[in-house]
């Protein structure tokens, strides 16, 4: 069983890392791309600006479970999640999730195009390792010794 520290780690994680792979299905293929998260601890959501001409949203529609990949390789730091996903076109809360990365897709908050991927969490696993330099070295002393090195924290954890 997860401790409190562990789904809040989840959440720090996400934050610190917020540009992940959304993993959808499309009756055929899973399909990843990348995309910056709005992660909203305190509503136990992530949200994600799409645009409605793109396929992922008629995915979603059909599929709504989905996966996510949040991954800090320099600090050896990983987070994936399990969820559960809706689009809407609610205009408030895009105004709200309106940021400089959104002017690079549209022009504005009132462009008809923009959608919020609304993500619900339901499981997650983390990988939380002190680092590249420190986990190369303690690699190299477990094959040298023929230990096993301890490379951090991974944990499942219901969010």
């Amino acid at each position: 069983m997860a401790s409190n520290e562990d789904v809040e780690r989840v959440w720090d994680l996400m934050e610190k890392i917020s540009i992940c792979m959304i993993a959808t299905w499309d009756g055929d293929e899973l399909r990843s791309r990348p995309m910056g998260a709005y992660v909203h601890r305190d509503e136990r959501m992530i949200y994600f600006l799409t645009d409605v001409r793109r396929q992922k949203d008629d995915e979603i529609a059909r599929y709504p479970k989905l996966a996510l990949s949040f991954a800090d390789t320099g600090g050896q730091k990983y987070v994936s999640i399990s969820g559960h996903a809706e689009v809407s076109n609610d205009r408030a809360k895009i105004k709200e999730l309106w940021s400089t990365p959104a002017k690079a897709w549209w022009d504005s908050p009132d462009d008809p195009n923009i959608r919020v991927l609304k993500v619900r969490p339901v499981e997650a696993e983390y990988w939380d390792s002190p680092g590249t330099i420190v986990s190369n070295i303690k690699m190299a002393v477990a094959a040298a010794t023929g230990g096993k090195p301890d490379l951090g924290t991974n944990r499942k954890v219901a969010v």
